[in-house]
């Protein structure tokens, strides 16, 4: 018999017994001591819901836009690196699952399967996240790429100019494809699921990479590549340049400052998305659920905001939204459906979300998304925390 699936861990436990465990480990973990990539998680258990009662709850409504594009409900897909490792083809059958649930899939710089892979097997278009490189003609050859696809919106990263510690994938040995080490080879035989759908595909390198970057033919001179690339240089200036280039709908991500949030502004920003990094890059910081306050406080009306970080059901997606969040990105939640069972399992994790959601709103007495807000919410006095900052 399948498995049931009635909530994401359920997928999460068949998901960390069938990947190999370099690549589960560059899931689930951040960076140092994780106590970012937890906290993003725990602290929406600290935000109360308020339930209402005697309402017409008929005619329910998850349906909004996010920067302009009608979606089934607020939530998109996330960039994630090496998707395509965690289950052979792995961007296209996200993209799949992505659009027939009506919501935005968004494909990763460092993604296995390229943006014309992406872009050959679905019908909807798709967003593109950006890393900036050193590699000034290798970007412009990216932005140009992105547009022939057809993608609709560019998210331009801004938390990643040099890498944060991750202690898992420096253990492991992580790479694509494998290190062939004998700890790595001991697990890898263990998985023969994925080793054969692996087999089964020719996509096994970074497909937006290898073959487009000067110099970088094969897996061999990749990983100096990339070591190198990460532009440490990257600031307002060089986004802005960056916007003009694409002239399309702008998304930038990694705001976790409400003055960041302000500078977001002055490059024409259609949207910022609160985050950091899923807790893989500044340890220490703040969860995205509790900046997401400030920054919507800060900003107002005058740009979306969306938000990413330790998003697990339909009630964080509520909570993100009622603190005035106009969209939401799953990560962590849309790779263990993927890893677990291909396409069906991201179609699962988004069916699981879309009904938490669904059912939450009505039994916090709302029928309709757009009318979620902070009156739905029970929130401790001391959520955003009493901090005295450095210049005071």
């Amino acid at each position: 018999m399948p498995p049931v699936i009635t909530e994401i861990e359920d997928l999460h436990r068949i998901y960390r017994r069938r990947v190999p465990k370099m690549f589960y480990d560059y899931c689930q973990s951040g960076s140092w001591t994780e106590q970012t990539f937890r906290e993003n998680e725990t602290d929406f258990d600290l935000l109360r819901l308020r339930q209402r009662v005697a309402v017409d709850m008929e005619g329910r409504s998850l349906a909004t836009t996010m920067i302009g594009r009608d979606v089934a409900m607020p939530v998109a897909l996330a960039p994630v690196g090496l998707t395509g490792m965690q289950h052979a083809d792995g961007e296209i059958l996200a993209a799949k699952a992505a659009e027939k649930a009506g919501v935005p899939f968004t494909l990763s710089t460092m993604s296995i399967c390229s943006i014309e892979d992406v872009a050959g097997a679905t019908g909807a278009p798709f967003w593109f996240q950006l890393y900036v490189m050193k590699d000034d003609e290798f970007i412009d050859n990216l932005i140009r790429r992105a547009k022939e696809a057809g993608c609709d919106a560019m998210v331009l990263t801004l938390d990643l100019q040099i890498l944060g510690q991750r202690h898992k994938d420096i253990k492991n040995g992580l790479s694509a494809p494998p290190k062939p080490t004998l700890r790595n080879l001991a697990n890898l035989s263990t998985k023969w699921g994925w080793g054969l759908d692996m087999l089964g595909t020719h996509r096994r390198q970074f497909g937006n990479i290898v073959g487009h970057a000067k110099g970088v033919t094969d897996t061999s001179s990749l990983s100096s590549w990339t070591a190198e690339q990460f532009d440490p240089r990257l600031d307002w200036g060089k986004i802005k340049r960056i916007a003009d280039k694409w002239g399309g709908k702008l998304i930038l991500k990694g705001i976790l400052d409400a003055e960041d949030a302000r500078m977001a502004l002055d490059v024409g920003a259609d949207a910022i998305v609160v985050s950091n990094h899923g807790g893989r890059q500044l340890d220490g910081a703040l969860s995205s659920i509790r900046m997401l306050p400030d920054i919507v406080d800060e900003v107002g009306d005058r740009t979306e905001i969306h938000m990413d970080g330790g998003i697990r059901s339909g009630q964080d997606v509520l909570k993100a939204i009622a603190l005035g969040a106009r969209g939401t990105y799953i990560g962590r939640a849309f790779i263990y459906g993927l890893g677990a069972m291909g396409q069906k399992g991201v179609e699962e994790a988004l069916s699981v979300i879309r009904k938490e959601l669904d059912t939450t709103m009505a039994l916090c007495g709302e029928k309709d998304i757009h009318a979620v807000g902070r009156h739905n919410l029970l929130v401790p006095r001391d959520f955003r925390g009493q901090w005295e900052e450095g210049n005071t």
